[in-house]
This record gives C-alpha cells, structure tokens and sequence, in this order.
C-alpha cells in the first residue's frame, strides 16, 4: 500500500481464526483515483481477499448527518399530555391571541431555513436539489455546532425566481431567519432583495454577505498588523459575482475610497 503511495494510518485485527485473519485497514490517500490503485494492489496480493471497501467521508454521510431531538423526555402519559394533547392547545391558544408569544413559546426563535434550488452549489454548479442536500446538511450542522442555531435544510425543486420568493415567504412563519444557500448570480440579487422587502425577519446570502464579512474582517486584521487604514490602501477585485459584488460594497461601505482608474498617456481617444 505504501509503495503506491498510500499512508496506513490504522491497523485493528476484527477477527482471527487458525487459517483466516480479518483486519480493518485504514488507509490515506490522494484521492479516489489514488485510493482505487490502492486496492487494486492489495487484491494482486496472493492469499490476500479484499472485502469491503469504504470512503469515511461517505461514512460519515451515511444516513445524513443532522437530526431532531426532543428538548424535554416523554417518560409518562402526564409528560405526552403536556407536550401534545391535550396541554399543547392551551399554548396553540396563546399563540392565536398574541403572535409574537410564537418566539417565546416555539422553536422559532432559534430556527433558521437553509435554502437553496441548487443552481450553484459549491464549485460543482448546477447539480440540483437532491445533490446540494449534503451541503445543506453540513451548514445546518455549522450553525448548532458554532453558534448553538437550530437550521433546517430546505431544498426547493425549482428554479424559477418567483416561485421560490413564494415558497419562502410561506414557510418563513416558523423561523426567525432565512440563509439563502448556493442559488446562481444574477437570480440571487433579485430573489434576497424580494425577500427582505416581504418578510419581517432577516434574510442573509451565504454567498454575498457570508463571503464578504470574512473577507473584511481579514483585511481589517491584516491592516492592522501593517499599521494602514482602509482608506488609504488599493483593493482590486477579479471577478463580479454574487460575492465580488458583495464584498465590493461591504468594502466601499467599511471606508474604501472608489477611484477612478487612470487613462494612460498613450491611450487616446479614436478619431472619427
């Protein structure tokens, strides 16, 4: 395995017999390419039997990453009538009476949907709803791990500006936030921006702000280590996407001075 330029990391014998050993092997490599050489190699090996091969990537994918979990036990017929039927009316109840009780009562004030229709996932493209779910998956896990944020994936199978505004704005009485995830430039300016306008909870681009709060808080710690202030510095930005143009107005707005470019001496107007 090593002579192919694999790095056994694990060895656990699994099973043992008087003719047969069973051992687990764990095993880095390069990438799935590499890893299928490494295989293959093994099953040259005479009286060597290859079993099962398994991606612990795809292990730890396996069955989804994220789940549910009741806050309180249901131990008895006293708990279950208190967190369903009959007790739960009397909250459905206040609910109805005073709305904003919704964020004290429910989840919802610790609910963020993760939306997107999967039109540019990561640097894949446009793969779909189905196969952005682990992406959603692992941002969802993102926001309970780092900020304690109950997220849901929502995945939407559809493309069309207007039907997506539409869904979002009648699921967003059950959470307190909406991540907009992975949707194509231009369309994503027009569907935020619809978005914040209808909805009376806030509404954030992964791609636009996410990406542009990072990026200025980065160059905020870098100037300080150089002792320069925003103002005075050159910022150059490649490129106009849904994060470029982001974070070009973040920067703008953080105190970076918009400046004509130069014409060069050489460069003259064409004559008729």
């Amino acid at each position: 395995m090593e002579s192919s330029g694999g790095s056994v990391t694990g060895l656990d014998v699994t099973a043992s017999g008087h003719e047969r050993l069973r051992i687990d092997v764990t095993v880095a490599a390069t990438s799935t390419a590499h890893a299928d050489e490494i295989v293959d190699e093994l099953r040259g090996i005479e009286g060597v039997t290859v079993g099962k091969v398994s991606d612990r990537t795809f292990l730890m994918h396996l069955g989804g990453k994220i789940e549910m979990a009741s806050k309180h036990p249901i131990r008895n017929r006293d708990d279950l009538s208190m967190i369903y039927t009959p007790g739960v009316a009397r909250v459905c109840m206040a609910i109805a009476e005073n709305p904003e009780d919704a964020r004290r009562l429910t989840i919802k004030r610790n609910s963020v949907a993760v939306v997107t229709d999967g039109s540019a996932v990561l640097g894949l493209g446009n793969i779909g709803p189905k196969a952005a779910l682990p992406v959603m998956e692992g941002k969802a896990a993102l926001f309970k791990r780092f900020a304690g944020i109950d997220a849901w994936p929502i995945c939407l199978d559809t493309q069309d500006s207007d039907a997506i505004v539409e869904i979002v704005k009648a699921i967003a009485p059950g959470f307190a936030g909406i991540n907009l995830e992975d949707i194509s430039a231009p369309r994503c300016f027009e569907i935020e921006a619809r978005l914040r306008e209808a909805l009376d909870i806030p509404v954030f681009h992964d791609d636009q702000h996410g990406t542009a709060i990072v990026v200025l808080a980065a160059l905020t710690n870098a100037l300080r280590v150089v002792d320069k202030n925003i103002g005075d510095v050159r910022v150059v930005m490649s490129g106009a996407g849904a994060a470029g143009t982001a974070i070009l107005k973040l920067l703008l707005a953080a105190g970076c001075q918009a400046r004509r470019r130069r014409r060069h001496p050489w460069r003259r107007p064409l004559r008729p």
